[in-house]
């Protein structure tokens, strides 16, 4: 892996109080940069995984509506109803 120089400024007292509690915690403050942009880099990527796999969920669900391929409110409900009626049933007897 080649290596870069990261160069910005920042409050001489933040600084320091950086570096104290990075000694603290047996790390320099330069180890704790590099993690903590890993762990970013890592954030954005898995919010960009998320986002496009949303998208591609919204667009099934768009094209299944424009397709007609629709679940009526009374369908629903019924499973609904069926659910609720099954998971009073276990609770039942499951407190028996």
């Amino acid at each position: 892996m080649s290596e870069a120089t990261f160069t910005f400024r920042v409050d001489e007292g933040l600084k320091e109080q950086f570096s104290t509690a990075a000694k603290s915690r047996d790390r320099t403050g330069a180890q704790l940069l590099r993690d903590f942009m890993r762990d970013f880099v890592k954030q954005q990527q898995e919010a960009a995984e998320y986002d496009s796999w949303f998208r591609r969920e919204v667009q099934i669900g768009l094209d299944a509506a424009t397709a007609g391929d629709l679940v009526s409110s009374e369908e629903v409900e019924v499973e609904a109803a069926a659910w609720r009626a099954e998971t009073r049933r276990k609770m039942a007897s499951a407190n028996s």
